[in-house]
């Protein structure tokens, strides 16, 4: 990609000074009274408030804080007294350093930086609040335990660094995650546009996404939620079925809703790329009041993003035109400029005294331009077609998306909430053509009634009555994607307290998930087979279908071929058709727990958690009347019907066992244990055993033993056959082919087993302020893998001696492929570990320059992979480094690291974030001549400027450059879930609150 060094440089010198000049601002605390104005809400934003009115920095932390109340503040006051008033209720301290304050726990909970704290409001320590749901590989939320299993919390703040345009984007930036499909990445397929997430790349299916603690439908896609009303996120790396359900194999993300918000926030952004090109536009609102005099509370929020993706693919030329081709040794090499060398836009004659003329516009022949052809259907060089040159390289997508939350204090110990989400998506795109070569080339009589006289001529002349012709037809028969998404979902929840530390939720929770898709441009078999073989009318002269000498009555409508932009509308519309689908996915689920301290040991109290659940999952998808009929020769919808219900009970317990012994400080041990009943597969535990130990001041160790599952989903196992076609590297003859494939569901799936262990440490030193240190290893071990292998995967592991997936590849008499039935299958067992690390380091920015105010941050998070395979019982395959192709399995590099520093004062912000991809392979499942890809550092920038608006608001003005100094992707990274293909990109944006 070309680099704009002027602008790089001076967008690099802007940075610099604009910190510079913050950081050289004096502060200094006031210690005379100011007269003060905090409501009662979320204590979060009140410490803001209160910090914006005393003109000070105040650094509180974010993990403790998250999700309690306050009721206020007001009055004549000094800056530590107010700030100590607000916290009233609380274990938080308020001391001062370097001209800022500082919140943070006592110094006997110091070490315990992961713990709950006391519940605020004012109301004693089993009041509501208690009730809300902590993220945790536990169900246990009490002071003084620290999940066994680790836990990295993101606060909003933390998820708007980059400016992305979803939550699952802004996961995806961290080393824990491998993109899946989003607007940031460059899927293709009908799941485009959706916002799913994928820890340890073990697959969307088994990452368990919740809502405060609650499953959603519309199959986990965080688009659904807008932005606006999310207060943070937790991930819990490691396997929590026991606590939380099947598929929290490898981890859960929940998604924390801001439910005490008060007053109205507005925002808008707009992004675009430094070539002009992949804008978006993005509006979101929301609204929070408190209503019957504080027993009630109500918050509104809605989002919406128009982006315009990057279509066509070939608008980026370093990632277009690439494709593994063979090189004549058994081997395959990574080629640029590839395109196709079997069809030619107005169609290419292929045999005969004609081979090699392709057609003109105006029916003419010219000698095709010829590369260096490769495998009879693929060259390099030369002038022929190619998909890059319609299909997207970032697709383009509009939705919006809406909630809102409601709750209501029935008594001092008894709250009822109402959640009520909507959202819509729609996508319009080219997919890809329906086009004639390999299998497909077409055979024109001589006698065709468009057929040039010269080249009826021609054919005369050299005693030909016919020739083979592939042809690209862009001009007629390039589908595209056309899509509407809706979902709609309400959550009623009835939480209490029971008094002496004991509390009680319950929820039931309806929603209903709709896409309706239609993919306009596909070809009908049979009517286009009578539309090409088109003769002259012996009476009239004109052009018509051969099979109307036979059946005058005949609706068929020819079609002449040969030109680009030949074909009429009305053959157009005779020849082509748009295979349909509707679907609706229904979610019922309900929840009964009870969570309490029943006994009291000497080390501490006894906690425990119990509790039922049951879900109902439901899916029927209707495919139009041609696709049942299997009216189109390249790709049909299925129809289906399925549906499963789960009946569950669970059990946790939290014991202390040690306290206050040297190298014992507190030594506690967690088990769970779940039965889930499914009416599909039968019943199937999952439990978990762990501990925790603090040896020293600040210094824990966490051990974890689980067992997880994840059941079939519905689509894995009652999806009926789809078909399609797909280009396929072969490696037993060497060539690449163009291939039909079938796809489907299984219904004989049987649920995944996964052993999980995890151990590492969390350091929180004790000579310095704000530092937390961990380092953790993971290793998983699923058995049973359910896995819908891609077309090429089951290609590659026949080709390595796999005859069951070679029983699903069917060969024509010469051995080329012909078909491939791609369906889920169980695979004998699929292995991850590895190591994370996290460092997290908050302070005053006074510690760097005396005079300066606001707070500094700097976060690492890193995640080192040891091994990732697949092993079916004959073959084991590695995926650590494969990391160029989506279609290469579930590939991921060996190291990634995420490093941000921050800085954050009363007005101005920065922040510079350097994101690590290491070294790799292409494709790791292909021997490739020219595999290697080097590693990649990309840099993003972000500013914001914050100032008093109109009417007693605030304003914040922001600006983000992603990859910075404008990296370019590796070569043939167009799919790839790891690299930037649009180069350095713009947002800027705006937030008012008031």
């Amino acid at each position: 990609m070309p680099r704009s060094t002027r602008l790089r440089s001076s967008l690099i010198h802007a940075a610099v000074l604009a910190a510079l000049s913050a950081l050289s601002a004096p502060i200094a605390i006031a210690a005379e009274p100011r007269q003060v104005e905090v409501a009662a809400g979320d204590l979060a934003d009140a410490l803001d408030a209160l910090a914006r009115q005393f003109d000070v920095n105040a650094i509180y932390p974010a993990r403790q804080v998250r999700g309690l109340r306050t009721e206020g503040v007001s009055g004549l006051l000094e800056p530590r007294a107010a700030f100590e008033a607000l916290l009233d209720g609380t274990s938080l301290d308020v001391t001062e350093e370097a001209g800022s304050i500082l919140i943070r726990l006592p110094e006997d909970n110091a070490a315990t930086s992961g713990a709950a704290v006391s519940a605020t409001s004012g109301h004693p320590a089993t009041n509501l609040d208690a009730v809300q749901v902590r993220a945790s590989s536990s169900r246990l939320d009490r002071p003084g335990f620290d999940a066994p299993t680790p836990t990295t919390s993101l606060s909003a703040q933390d998820l708007a660094v980059g400016g992305r345009p979803n939550i699952a984007a802004a996961l995806n930036d961290l080393p824990q995650f491998r993109a899946g499909v989003s607007p940031q990445t460059t899927g293709t397929n009908t799941d485009a546009g959706s916002a799913p997430v994928d820890l340890r790349a073990l697959g969307v299916n088994r990452t368990l996404v919740l809502i405060d603690g609650r499953r959603f439908s519309s199959t986990n896609d965080l688009n659904t939620i807008p932005s606006i009303m999310v207060q943070g996120a937790d991930i819990v790396t490691g396997g929590a079925s026991a606590a939380w359900g099947s598929g929290a194999v490898s981890g859960v993300v929940n998604i924390a809703i801001d439910r005490t918000f008060v007053g109205t926030k507005l925002g808008t952004q707009f992004g675009v790329s430094d070539r002009g090109d992949a804008n978006e536009r993005r509006f979101e609102a929301a609204f929070g009041r408190e209503l019957f005099g504080g027993r009630g509370h109500l918050v509104l929020g809605a989002e919406f993003l128009d982006n315009d993706g990057l279509v066509p693919r070939s608008r980026r030329p370093d990632v277009a035109g690439w494709a593994t081709l063979p090189d004549g040794n058994g081997r395959f090499v990574l080629t640029h400029g590839v395109s196709i060398a079997d069809a030619a836009y107005g169609g290419l004659i292929l045999s005969g005294a004609l081979a090699g003329q392709a057609f003109e516009p105006d029916g003419s022949l010219r000698p095709f331009e010829y590369g260096r052809v490769v495998g009879g259907t693929q060259m390099v060089g030369g002038n022929g077609p190619s998909a890059d040159h319609f299909s997207p390289l970032v697709t383009p997508q509009r939705r919006y998306s809406t909630m809102g939350t409601a709750y209501f204090d029935l008594t001092d110990d008894t709250r009822l909430t109402l959640d009520v989400r909507h959202s819509r998506m729609y996508n319009d795109y080219p997919w890809f053509g329906d086009h004639n070569r390999g299998s497909t080339r077409l055979r024109i009589s001589a006698d065709n009634a468009f057929l040039p006289a010269p080249v009826r001529d021609a054919l005369a002349a050299a005693g030909e009555s016919s020739f083979q012709m592939g042809r690209f037809n862009s001009d007629f028969a390039y589908a595209t994607i056309d899509f509407q998404r809706k979902t709609t979902e309400a959550t009623l929840a009835i939480d209490g307290a029971l008094g002496a530390g004991w509390t009680w939720r319950s929820y039931y929770t309806h929603g209903e998930y709709r896409q309706d898709m239609r993919n306009p441009g596909f070809l009908l078999r049979d009517n286009y087979a009578r539309a090409v073989d088109s003769v002259l009318d012996p009476t009239t002269g004109q052009p018509i279908c051969r099979v109307a000498l036979a059946d005058p009555t005949t609706d068929c409508v020819p079609i002449n071929l040969f030109g680009s932009g030949s074909p009429s509308a009305e053959a157009i519309a005779y020849v082509t058709g748009a295979p349909t689908q509707e679907t609706l996915i229904k979610l019922d689920a309900g929840g009964l727990s009870l969570q309490g301290d029943p006994w009291t040991l000497p080390a501490g109290d006894v906690s425990v958690a119990l509790g039922v659940e049951a879900r109902r999952e439901w899916q029927q998808s209707t495919a139009g009347a041609l696709d049942t009929a299997g009216a189109f020769r390249s790709f049909s919808h299925a129809s289906m019907f399925g549906a499963f219900r789960v009946k569950e009970a669970f059990g946790e317990i939290l014991v202390p066992l040690v306290r206050d012994v040297p190298g014992l400080n507190k030594l506690e041990f967690n088990a769970a244990a779940r039965i889930s009943d499914y009416d599909t597969t039968g019943s199937i535990w999952s439990w978990k055993a762990g501990a925790t130990n603090e040896f020293l001041p600040g210094l824990r160790a966490r051990a974890t033993r689980s067992r997880d599952i994840r059941s079939a989903n519905l689509t894995e196992l009652f999806t009926t056959a789809l078909t399609g076609w797909n280009n396929v590297a072969d490696p037993i003859t060497g060539q690449t082919v163009q291939a039909q494939v079938i796809s489907g569901g299984n219904p004989g799936l049987t649920p995944e087993e996964a052993d999980t262990t995890t151990f590492g440490i969390a350091w929180t030193p004790q000579f310095t302020e704000g530092l937390d240190i961990s380092i953790d290893y993971f290793d998983i071990t699923i058995n049973d893998v359910i896995m819908s292998l891609g077309v090429q995967e089951v290609i590659n592991r026949c080709a390595r001696g796999n005859q069951v997936l070679c029983g699903r590849i069917t060969r024509d008499a010469n051995g080329s492929i012909e078909l491939i039935r791609s369906t889920p299958v169980n695979l004998a067992q699929y292995k991850t570990d590895g190591i994370d690390a996290e460092i997290l380091y908050t302070f005053p920015a006074a510690r760097l320059v005396p005079s300066a105010g606001g707070r500094v941050q700097w976060r690492a998070l890193a995640t080192w992979i040891n091994e990732l395979t697949t092993d079916d019982g004959e073959v084991k395959l590695s995926y650590v480094g494969s990391q160029g192709s989506a279609f290469s399995g579930p590939g991921i590099p060996r190291l990634r690291v995420t490093n941000t520093l921050a800085y954050r004062g009363d007005t101005f912000g920065a922040n510079l974030r350097a994101r690590y991809i290491s070294s790799g392979n292409y494709n790791s499942a292909v021997d490739i001549v020219n595999n290697h890809i080097g590693s990649v550092t990309y840099f993003d920038l972000g500013m914001s400027m914050r100032t008093a608006g109109f009417a007693d608001s605030d304003l914040e003005l922001y600006a983000n450059i992603n990859n910075l100094l404008d990296k370019g992707p590796p070569a043939s990274s167009a799919f790839s879930a790891y690299y930037d293909v649009l180069g350095r990109y713009y947002s800027i944006g705006a937030r008012l609150r008031f």
